[in-house]
């Protein structure tokens, strides 16, 4: 399995973890984790949107520094090109949802369109 990430998601992951010291070695398990199941393995994983391959999944991500889940993990699967490219962390306190302009920008990057969600 490849990893990439957004630009914004490493300046996310910088900022959050100035104050969160535990992060990195967090995100290298969780990393650890969406290796063997990309897809998740309970339900701490759902998915937000699925177009052909690829699957974007909110994820909640342990902080060992807050001892529980309290932060987000925004991450697409590319499920052909055995791909997962990270979007988007935050801090539930700060922010209730994801940014769902950054996975238009993500799907408008491959040249395909997600339908407005504002519904949801």
């Amino acid at each position: 399995m490849n990893f990439n990430e957004t630009d914004e998601f490493t300046k996310d992951v910088k900022r959050l973890a100035k104050k969160y010291t535990s992060l990195p070695n967090d995100l290298l398990e969780f990393k650890k984790v969406v290796n063997k199941f990309p897809l998740g393995t309970s339900k701490h994983f759902t998915p937000l949107h699925i177009q052909g391959t690829i699957t974007i999944i909110k994820a909640r991500l342990f902080c060992r520094y807050l001892k529980g889940s309290s932060l987000r993990i925004i991450y697409a699967y590319n499920k052909e090109q055995q791909l997962i490219e990270f979007m988007e962390m935050y801090f539930k306190g700060d922010k209730e949802k994801e940014d769902r302009e950054r996975i238009k920008k993500y799907y408008g990057k491959l040249g395909d369109k997600i339908p407005d969600s504002s519904s949801e």
